[in-house]
This record gives C-alpha cells, structure tokens and sequence, in this order.
C-alpha cells in the first residue's frame, strides 16, 4: 500500500488532460473487484456510445473516457481471477489480457474520479494526498448521490468533449451532495472480498456491481441502458 506521504512526489496537484476524463477503481488486490468494475465499465460505455471496445488495461478512451483500476496491495502483472472472469464472460465483457496494478501515486494523481470498492480503500486514497478527497468514493456512495442529481443540469453529452464536460461536472455534483445524503447504514457502501470465495459469491458480487454501475454509466454518458 502507498504510504499517506506519498513516493517522492508529495505536492504534485492533481493534473489532468482536458480531453479526456480518467476514471481509476480501486480494491485490495486488484483480481476481483475493481478488474470486473474496470471491465463492466468499459463494456456499459462501449454498449452505450457504440465505439470500438477495447479491453486492455489503459488502452484507449470510449467516448473521452479512460478506465483503469488497481489495488492497494496490487502486485504488478497478476492475473484476474478465474472467478472474475466467468463473472464477466456472463455479461458479455471482455476478460482478456489483463494486469493487475499496485496503486501509486501517479494512478491517483491522474484520475478524475476514483471508485472503491470500500470505505477503507477510499480512505487510503485520499491519505494518499493529491487533492483526492473531492473526486474518490465507494462505488455505491457514488451511485446513490448520482440518483439524486437532475441529468438536466448536467452538460449536454453531445456537444464537444461533451461527455467529459458531463463526468466532470457530474463528479463536482457529487461532491456537493456527500454531507446532505448519507447512506442509510455504513455496509451500504461497501462491496464485499469475493476472493477465495465459490462462483456463485463471485456472481452475486457481480451483480451487485453491475447494478450498481448501471445509474453511473447512464448519468455519465446520458444514454439508458438498451434492455
């Protein structure tokens, strides 16, 4: 796990391209949850936006939208898990190629919005600095106070860089809602470890979080899901 100090580059301001919108998962090993959340993400966007979708870890944005994901005690190179990837193969995404992260510094420094998996991956996200506190969330806090924002007060997606205009506008939003909505109990934002645990865990941890990226997919990109 990173240090709260940082590696050696404390004091950097979170810096971004205003082209694209990077948006960063984080879970502890990055095996399980944050790769199936990368990996729904990209498969809701790509169904979404129709563009071309590409699977690898860094590999082009959908719609100005870049995913990527890591572990706060990620080993560089590991494989998904093989329970990961039956759970993504059912909803049709791409498994292939991935490699799990370490989250650093530079993964933080570059998002412009951070899921987690828990409250304590979210907490080590923002001791890690870099102006993070504004833009990291558990991933169900992030859905429950993106029910609550009005789409019409977001920017149209269809205009120039319209969809990253709209990410980040939604990302502000968010933010200003945390202290006014709260979650009805603290395990309502967390998504729990499948690791070690049989397929059919692994498949309700799936769903949970393909339920709970459905609003997230919709409100960033402003198009429903096709049913």
């Amino acid at each position: 796990m990173t240090t709260p100090q940082g590696r050696g580059i404390a004091g950097h301001e979170h810096a971004y391209d205003r082209s694209t919108f990077r948006i960063l998962h984080v879970s502890t090993g990055n095996v399980c949850r944050s790769p199936i959340t990368e990996r729904l993400t990209r498969h809701a966007l790509a169904d979404r936006l129709g563009g071309p979708y590409a699977g690898h870890v860094g590999q082009g944005p959908i719609g100005g939208l870049i995913v990527e994901s890591a572990g706060t005690w990620g080993h560089e190179g590991a494989p998904m898990e093989a329970n990961a990837e039956v759970v993504l193969a059912d909803f049709g995404a791409d498994f292939s190629g991935f490699m799990g992260r370490e989250l650093l510094d530079e993964h933080v420094i570059r998002a412009d919005l951070v899921l987690t998996a828990t409250r304590d991956h979210r907490a080590q996200v923002i001791s890690m600095g870099h102006s993070a506190g504004m833009r990291t969330f558990t991933l169900k806090e992030f859905t429950r106070l993106v029910r609550a924002i009005d789409p019409a007060t977001l920017p149209d997606p269809r205009g120039d860089h319209g969809t990253v205009d709209r990410a980040r506008a939604l990302v502000r939003a968010a933010a200003a809602l945390r202290g006014w909505l709260l979650a009805p109990s603290a395990e309502a934002d967390e998504v729990n470890d499948p690791y070690g645990a049989p397929i059919t865990f692994f498949r309700s941890i799936g769903d949970e979080i393909q339920q709970a990226l459905d609003p997230v997919v919709t409100a960033l990109t402003g198009v429903p899901a096709r049913h």
